[in-house]
């Protein structure tokens, strides 16, 4: 059986805001946020572009993340971002 992968993203809200969640599938998350369908956040929000991800190995690992970066301020976020966008260069 083939183990499933969740990873950690971080959606930019077309206004400007930062959304951050899990998922087993985040194009398919997208496509359900995009639709009105994902986040009760994010709803009338979009588009989105995704910002950051980072992938986990357990459904725990990621929820644990997820919390801590919604625990940043947003220049925290922010930085965490250009860093992701830095190392993927």
């Amino acid at each position: 059986m083939k183990e499933m992968t969740w990873t950690v993203y971080m959606l930019e809200c077309s206004d400007g805001t930062l959304y951050t969640g899990i998922s087993s599938n985040v194009e398919q998350r997208l496509a359900h946020h995009e639709k009105g369908k994902g986040a009760r956040y994010t709803k009338g929000r979009g588009p989105f572009t995704v910002v950051y991800v980072e992938p986990k190995e357990t459904k725990g690992e990621a929820l644990k993340r997820e919390k801590a970066i919604k625990s940043l301020r947003r220049q925290e976020k922010v930085r965490l971002i250009a860093e992701f966008r830095r190392l993927r260069e």
